[in-house]
């Protein structure tokens, strides 16, 4: 029978773990940065990011002076560049390990963040839950994904990583997923000294980490196999987006610019071999581990359709997933408490058995009554 508390000699070995990480990482070990209030509150989806529609209408004019990196979003750290540090911590209970260097090449993108709660609260090793960031495959760091993780972690039930990936300034499609692949491949080798259950792992992402999550989730297979996946609008079907597109459509998906085309490294339809490769609408069979797909149907950047064609598909093949269709909802900033509530369920049951994994629903953006 497992003891819920590790005895000395395991939890010095874990000490002794993490201070050979600290060695290799670019910043030290350090509790997660305190959350100024305003932006816990703003970020409706919890997604670690603002995007325009989340700032107070009064306060929009500043966006891009505070999105110092220009990529749309203003993460954390741009943040608290602005408004400075809040006296409260709510990363008390979370142990933090940034830039850890999970490819032993010395490549910056080659970095994950590393989340272990000081207190477990049920019996180790701990189920994890691996957040992959967004940003089109062009923007994006692994620290976008410490907000999301933090209160999570800090229930004491879950260890959390989020992992970086080479963007497509330099490489194309596979090379992304094959650093996700790595970063995993390099938790699995570390779960016994951290305390983390290899066999019970859910790959977690908005948009393109959403896809690299669905990717993750249904092409792995055997020892590598995922416990679940939970995918925030993500692209499952890259030959196919461009036509799926409201009318209202932000994104020419088939241009040579595009997101899916700079990852296939030139226009989709052009590389339709490597496109599919990229598709994990292509991968789906009844073997996949259970799926939770989310989804605005008034997404003008990634259709909704990409979604609902995913989740029709898995399921002809006799796979799970369930799909929350968000009405109203766009590219995120979706603001009704269910949604989130259903993302810790789906974690609750089949990370730790507990309880009962979500229905699929159409839930309204905004918060009911």
């Amino acid at each position: 029978m497992r003891k819920s508390r590790s005895t000395p000699f395991v939890r010095r070995r874990r000490l002794a773990t993490l201070a050979l990480l600290l060695a290799g990482s670019a910043t030290g070990e350090s509790l997660v940065a305190g959350i100024d209030d305003r932006f816990e509150r703003w970020d409706r989806n919890d997604d670690g990011r603002l995007v325009p529609e989340e700032v107070p209408e009064h306060l929009r004019g500043n966006f891009d002076r505070v999105d110092r990196n220009g990529d749309g979003f203003i993460d954390l750290e741009e943040h608290v560049a602005v408004v400075g540090r809040p006296d409260r911590n709510p990363g008390d209970e979370v142990r933090l390990v940034s830039d850890v260097a999970y490819a032993g090449d010395g490549h910056p993108r080659h970095r994950l963040s590393l989340l272990l709660p000081k207190r477990p609260t049920v019996p180790e090793p701990l189920p994890m839950i691996v957040y992959i960031h967004g940003g089109g495959y062009r923007s994006g760091h692994h620290r976008d994904g410490v907000r999301v993780l933090t209160d999570l972690v800090a229930t004491g039930r879950y260890a959390g990583a989020s992992i970086g990936y080479r963007l497509t300034n330099e490489v194309v499609w596979p090379a992304p997923y094959e650093d996700c692949r790595q970063a995993l491949s390099w938790i699995r080798a570390h779960a016994g000294d951290l305390g983390i259950d290899a066999r019970r792992i859910v790959a977690y992402g908005h948009s393109a980490g959403g896809h690299m999550a669905l990717m993750l989730a249904v092409d792995e297979v055997g020892p590598n196999r995922l416990a679940g996946a939970i995918d925030f609008f993500g692209p499952t079907d890259l030959l196919a987006i461009q036509s799926q597109m409201p009318p209202d459509g932000v994104i020419e998906h088939d241009a040579p610019d595009s997101p899916e085309s700079q990852l296939v490294g030139g226009p989709v339809q052009e590389h339709p071999a490597l496109a599919r490769s990229a598709s994990p609408i292509e991968f789906v069979d009844r073997a996949d581990p259970p799926l939770l797909v989310i989804h605005g149907d008034r997404d003008r950047l990634v259709p909704f359709a990409q979604s609902e064609t995913f989740v029709k598909a898995i399921r002809r093949e006799g796979g799970s997933a369930v799909f929350l269709q968000i009405e109203g909802g766009g590219h995120g900033g979706f603001r009704n408490p269910r949604i989130f509530e259903a993302v810790r369920a789906f974690l609750e049951h089949h990370l730790h058995g507990k309880g009962n994994s979500p229905m699929s629903a159409s839930l309204p953006d905004a918060p009911e009554g």
